[in-house]
């Protein structure tokens, strides 16, 4: 990698070298394990519970799903008793047997399954069947969903709670709004006050909730305000600017947090900022700030070479394992906001790697395939070679316990399939990825 890094395209001195460091993987436990298993390592909570809420903007729509195609067509429907059945083992302690279980449901009329599911999330005996047929209906997107979903914003089981605001976050209501800004004030389950976090979010026309973020993101634990940054990110808030702005000029955590949040939001007055930064900041902060100048349309062309070399170079040099994940984990945000040659680098990259530099990359591509799904599904469906890439998504679903993100990219998936025409590329790619992710 060439010794320079842009300021707004223009070259600045060196940064010194880093130590090498490494990142853990987080496979799903099933409900025997932690109510909830990530990936974390610094900054790089790439596929947080957070960060993975983005996934409701590619993924959803207020139609009802069809169902998942079927490996073959001319099987018939499973009986009422078999969907029972399958429904109850929704909460199976074998991993493989509550998959099969989920796929079956997917794969029957929603006629018969919604109300099946709608049952089981409201008063099934085991809390995590509950919990898995709530995500499973968010999937089929039926709008008779939207009253259990409000129902269960108080209900004791924090699974649900998070379900239901992230729900919110896709089928934003104005009339809840208040009753989003009483509960942050007594919500203090970390893995529930993320999603009630974007729920507000994306009702950020509300002065009241306006409020709210500003003073959320300005105090707190780390984790809490990284939670709100993004969100105000992905919500393009700009009523949060200045304190956004704030942030970003603080050294810590939180400072490629607010970055990455200010290029989301692509207001042109960050840039002051962004400048100063790439002249001071450490060269593992550098990728997040010249994606960010991407994502607000200056000398975008050029920040993307810089990604691709650093890129180059940290995946092949040992001892830069930080660059890299900050590297990896910035290409994934353009990808996500639509800069698809982003996506091809990341791609590229991965198939061939192994650990260590494998992970951090994997993740990355898992992350914009659920907060983007149809920009993944438009790639692969271009892709000459496609295989290698669909084992890289195979690979990070497997890695990650993130039902309901994952569940949205499986009704993308399938909305792709039924809509496509038979022959085209889109279609094939689709039922490929639904025999490849089992679902």
């Amino acid at each position: 990698m060439g010794s320079w890094f842009l300021v707004l395209g223009a070259p600045i001195a060196p940064m010194p070298r880093r130590t090498k460091g490494q990142g853990p993987r987080a496979k799903d436990q099933g409900p025997q394990g932690g109510a909830h298993m990530h990936v974390y390592d610094g900054r790089t909570r790439v596929l947080s519970r957070v960060v993975l809420s983005a996934a409701l903007f590619a993924a959803g729509t207020a139609t009802a799903q069809p169902p998942t195609p079927q490996a073959k067509p001319a099987d018939k429907a499973p009986a009422a008793r078999d969907l029972e059945a399958a429904v109850d083992r929704l909460g199976d302690l074998d991993y493989e047997i509550r998959t099969d279980a989920s796929s079956l449901v997917r794969r029957a009329p929603a006629e018969k399954t919604v109300p099946m599911l709608t049952n089981a999330a409201r008063s099934h005996k085991d809390g995590y069947v509950r919990f898995r047929a709530l995500v499973l209906l968010a999937g089929l997107n039926d709008p008779k969903s939207r009253d259990l979903m409000a129902a269960v914003l108080t209900d004791e089981n924090d699974r649900l709670r998070e379900v239901a605001y992230r729900y919110f976050e896709e089928h934003p209501d104005p009339a809840l709004a208040p009753r989003f800004v009483a509960a942050l004030k007594k919500e203090t389950s970390e893995f529930v006050r993320p999603p009630l976090t974007r729920a507000l979010a994306a009702h950020g026309g509300d002065p009241t909730v306006q409020a709210t973020l500003k003073r959320e993101v300005m105090s707190g634990q780390d984790y809490f305000r990284s939670g709100v940054i993004e969100a105000l990110g992905d919500h393009k808030a700009a009523y949060a600017l200045p304190e956004l702005l704030k942030i970003a000029q603080l050294e810590g955590p939180l400072q490629d947090d607010a970055v990455l949040a200010l290029g989301r939001i692509g207001d042109k007055r960050a840039l002051d900022t962004f400048a100063r930064l790439q002249r001071t900041a450490p060269r593992e902060q550098q990728p997040a700030i010249a994606a960010a100048i991407c994502m607000l349309g200056v000398n975008c062309q050029s920040h993307q070479s810089f990604l691709a070399e650093t890129l180059r170079f940290a995946s092949k040099e040992v001892g830069f394992q930080p660059l890299l994940r900050a590297t990896a984990d910035s290409l994934a945000e353009l990808a996500i906001t639509d800069h698809t040659e982003a996506l091809q680098l990341l791609f590229e990259t991965v198939v061939p790697t192994r650990d260590p530099v494998r992970a951090p990359l994997v993740l990355a591509v898992g992350s914009v395939a659920l907060r983007n799904p149809q920009t993944v599904l438009g790639y692969l469906s271009q892709a000459k070679q496609a295989a290698g890439s669909i084992d890289v998504l195979r690979e990070a679903f497997d890695m990650l316990e993130e039902d309901y993100a994952e569940e949205r990219f499986y009704a993308t998936v399938r909305r792709t399939f039924w809509s496509s025409p038979e022959s085209s590329a889109e279609r094939k790619t689709a039922q490929t990825l639904i025999g490849a992710l089992e679902f």
